[in-house]
This record gives structure tokens, sequence and C-alpha cells, in this order.
């Protein structure tokens, strides 16, 4: 869409009004709604919605609107975010020595209707700096070891405030954030590559192949302290058989990372993701 969109989301206790609340406020600020998608979670009793509509800087400064929906939201004591859709996001890529997943989101950041940049890559390897430094994109070498892990850490996110990071993208990072990390820095994106909640942990395709599943998959999820647990965004499956080796399952399980950590990415740059508890409501 060439016009600037304003788009708001927003996770409360479910009440009657909330939807109707929302568009009236938009209508009265002159603006074109061009989507609505809202969840009601029984179990919970939890709204989660998401407002877009076309906006005008000329007809209401962003300062004000936010202010204006903060004091509209503020009555369902929720949670809200509002965000426009002309604000080019910033990633940084965590990797280590497999290419797959980074050299996708690479390819995928130079399209033309891509809203992000990949403004750092951090690595705990040296080996995928020759790719990054092609594309001209700084690249962090920071070793990690059990002894210095906080001070890597600690780096990171010094880095991650120095290049305005907005959101930190795990392409087959083999590493554990600690939950002080998480804390500070909790927009994280993580490729698993298993169908969670199966086979979590390492060598999930030698526990799949011992198993003797027909199925494997991938799972891109939000980062948390405790591993691989986080709420999924994206998943995907992939049929095998008895004649498939380690080694197939492997190659055929790299191909579905690299589909569903991208399309996770997508999905969190164009707003449609909303957290709740350990859950999320995607709107695809």
């Amino acid at each position: 869409m060439p016009s600037t969109t304003a788009i708001l989301l927003l996770v409360c206790r479910d009440t009657p009004g909330i939807v109707a609340a929302l568009t009236g406020f938009i209508l009265e600020n002159r603006g074109n709604l061009i989507d609505c998608d809202f969840h009601n979670d029984a179990e919970s009793q939890m709204f989660l919605g998401r407002l877009e509509w076309k906006f005008d800087d000329s007809a209401l400064c962003r300062d004000d609107l936010r202010s204006r929906l903060s004091t509209v939201c503020s009555r369902y004591d929720g949670r809200f975010e509002l965000h426009f859709s002309d604000v080019k996001q910033r990633i940084a890529v965590f990797c280590s020595k497999q290419d797959h997943c980074l050299l996708d989101l690479l390819q995928g950041s130079q399209l033309a209707d891509t809203n992000y940049q990949i403004a750092l890559v951090v690595s705990n390897h040296e080996t995928l700096r020759p790719i990054v430094d092609s594309h001209s994109i700084p690249f962090v070498h920071t070793p990690v070891t059990r002894d210095i892990k906080a001070a890597a850490e600690a780096r990171h996110l010094e880095l991650l405030a120095e290049h305005k990071i907005d959101l930190i993208v795990m392409a087959k990072y083999m590493q554990i954030l600690s939950g002080t990390f998480i804390a500070a820095f909790p927009n994280v994106i993580n490729i698993h590559h298993s169908f969670l909640p199966s086979f979590a942990g390492a060598k999930p395709y030698h526990q799949a192949h011992a198993r003797g599943v027909k199925l494997i998959g991938a799972t891109a999820h939000y980062a948390t302290e405790d591993l691989d647990c986080g709420p999924i965004i994206e998943q995907e499956v992939v049929r095998i058989s008895h004649r498939d080796s380690v080694e197939d399952l492997v190659r055929k399980g790299k191909e579905t990372e690299r589909t569903v950590l991208a399309r996770a990415v997508r999905l969190h740059l164009l707003r449609r993701v909303l957290t709740y508890g350990n859950k999320t409501v995607v709107f695809a």
C-alpha cells in the first residue's frame, strides 16, 4: 500500500463495545479504516484486536494520535501498541555457522516491498563474515563460552542500542539467551528445527529419525528464558519416510526452516502477531 497506515494492536479483558469505541475513534480522527481483525478468547476472556487505517500527518500529528489513543485504550486496562507502516524496522541477525536462514533474510531485505533493514549481524564464529561483508553490513564476532557469556551478552546489548535495533532474529544462533538478556531486549524471534513441542533441545532431527516419525517440521517462536518454549508464531511440516536418513531429514528440514522463519519475521514486521500468556494470535 503506497499510503502510510497506522496500526493499532490491543490486548485486554473482553468488554462490550471495544470495537465500536476504536472504530469510532478512527472515524472521529479522519482515519479511513482498511483492515480490522479481532479475536475473543472465551477461555481467558481476553480481547485481541488489530486495526489498520490510512493515516494523514497533516490531519493529526503522530504524538497527538498516540496520546489520544492512550486515553481511549486506558479504559480497558490492557496493553496497546501504535505503529506506522512507513517506519523501516532495523533487524539484528544472530547466527553461528549455518548460512541458509541468514542468506534468506539477506535476500528478503533487498525486495522492494520489504519494510526492514538488516543493520547488524552478530555471530559467535567468524564463518559467515565473508557473506555479510559482501552486503556491506556490520559483522561483529563475539565468542561465547560459559565463563564469558555474561560479558558477551552485555556487549550485545550495547550493540543493539548503538545500532537502534528493533528486532533480533536468531538465524541458527546456537546459543541460549539468558533470562537477563531477554528481560532487557524481549523482541527476539528464534527458529527451531522441530515441530515444537516435539523434540525440543539439541539434535531434533536425530531424535525424529530414531523415533521413526512420518512428519518433521520447523517452528518460529519468540525466545524466552525457557529453552524452545516461547510463544509460537509460525510452523510448517514436511512428510518423510523410512527411506530417509538423518542427512535427508536435515536437508528437508533446512528448506522448511528458511520458509517458516521468513514468514514469522514478515508477520511480526507487519504487526500481525499479538502475544498473551505463552500464546499468540496471528492475523495473517
